[in-house]
């Protein structure tokens, strides 16, 4: 069966799976496991191979990231019903100033984006956005462009947000390398983002109309926790995974021993997300505890569609392995020289017309994953390239049908062609902003 054939039949799977999401509303997860059985059988494979793969697929991409993405869940939801997430706005306004409140949010973004959904962490920091607006005399637009973008570029480049997690699944790449990488090219697309809200966003005039003042969101959460207990759910889990990506160098910083044994354990991402976890609670105050099963049930809920969509991706990516696909078209692709710009279109192309960013990113990384040696980028830091290109892509661009684009619009109070001029017209700045840093990066190191 040749090469052609076989990308024919997945290009025309993806065409179906686009209009099956964003048209016929049916659920990614049915969409993707179907179609994933369908481009097995019509390749060739027998029933049995499919099945097989399919149920491996959808089970081995679980068990390396299930329950990082339901800890990440969990953790969110805490920070946003105790105000956490309100203490963190606060302490950076504090660091960089009352007249810097664009800035302010951009970066209250950056962070909360990180465990946060970025739909939910616009909702949760929205009153606080109408509230600087207000106070610093902006324009709303300005404020939620501003804070739209940071939270987009850590949502599409840095785990534990489900997307993210699942292309270091996919592509096997070191986690802790794709959190200190994706931290690092999120800040340019961030910051293009704020430099973007101030410049044309800031020419539209949107009244703030706060619902409360800052003073009053702070009387409405009663006594918020302090800086370094809301940073730390966060922040620990990050550091802890960091150290162990740092005792796996070759060149063994911390030994051989118990030292390095110890590292890798408490900084394996599961153990510490779950440390995370155990560290949202005590954000908790005792008035609520009653609440904290809930709470967690909350995120345990709120996480089971992404785990759906993220095990149906992991079956499709096992289809595509299982296709000789790699070496039919390598010799093409590596003669087209595309590096990370075949990732950036594929994800690209698939979020604007389905509209889900962690769809988009779970789709490529399974499709480019037999493709990686013909790429050339096999090497850890070359995987954690890839991962970053499809994010780029994955943010390239919210429109219409985005769910982020309709709450992004809602909750700023702009009409839609506002809203194409804010949002989707500053996550297309940031996507190609983000892919040009990682080409950039790309002709030193991959």
């Amino acid at each position: 069966m040749s090469g052609a054939y076989m990308l024919a039949v997945i290009i025309v799977g993806v065409i179906a799976m686009i209009l099956a999401i964003s048209k016929l509303k049916i659920h990614p997860f049915i969409v993707m496991t179907v179609i994933a059985i369908a481009v097995g059988l019509l390749c060739g494979m027998n029933t049995e191979d499919v099945i097989n793969k399919v149920k491996a697929g959808f089970g081995n991409i679980l068990a390396s990231i299930g329950i990082v993405i339901l800890a990440g869940t969990i953790i969110g939801t805490i920070l946003e019903k105790t105000g956490a997430a309100l203490t963190m706005a606060n302490t950076i306004l504090k660091l960089v100033g009352k007249e810097r409140s664009v800035l302010t949010m951009g970066l209250t973004g950056y962070v909360t984006g990180i465990p946060v959904f970025c739909d939910s962490g616009f909702v949760i920091l929205s009153p606080i956005s109408r509230a600087l607006a207000a106070q610093s005399n902006k324009s709303l637009a300005v404020m939620a462009t501003a804070l739209s973008a940071g939270l987009y570029a850590t949502h599409c480049l840095v785990p534990p947000t489900p997307g993210p997690i699942a292309m270091a699944g996919t592509l096997s790449a070191n986690l802790g390398l794709v959190i200190g990488i994706g931290l690092l090219i999120s800040l340019p697309a961030t910051f293009m983002g704020i430099l973007y809200a101030n410049k044309v966003a800031g020419k539209i005039d949107i009244p703030a109309n706060p619902e409360y003042t800052v003073e009053e969101l702070v009387e409405k959460y009663g006594k918020l926790p302090g800086a370094l207990h809301s940073f730390a759910p966060i922040l620990v889990p990050i550091i802890l995974i960091a150290l162990k990506s740092i005792g796996d160098f070759p060149s063994h910083p911390f030994g051989t021993g118990a030292v390095k044994t110890f590292c890798s354990f408490i900084g394996n991402p599961v153990v510490a997300l779950l440390l995370g976890i155990a560290l949202a609670t005590t954000l908790i105050p005792k008035s609520e505890k009653k609440n904290t099963l809930s709470w967690v049930t909350d995120g345990v809920t709120n996480s089971a569609g992404i785990l759906a969509i993220t095990g149906a991706g992991g079956a499709f990516g096992e289809i595509l392995k299982s296709l000789p696909l790699a070496d039919a078209l390598s010799s093409t692709l590596l003669q087209m020289n595309v590096g990370v710009f075949l990732p950036f279109i594929i994800a690209a192309i698939l979020k604007s017309a389905m509209g889900a960013s962690t769809v988009a990113m779970i789709l490529t990384s399974a499709m480019v994953a037999p493709l990686m040696p013909a790429l050339g980028f096999t090497s850890e830091i070359g995987k954690v390239l890839v991962i970053m290109a499809i994010g780029a892509g994955s943010m390239t661009v919210s429109h219409a049908n985005d769910s982020y684009f309709w709450v992004v619009s809602q909750f700023s109070d702009m009409n839609t062609q506002q809203a194409y001029k804010c949002q989707t017209g500053v996550t297309l700045v940031q996507g190609i902003t983000t892919i040009v840093v990682v080409f950039i990066v790309s002709l030193f190191v991959h």
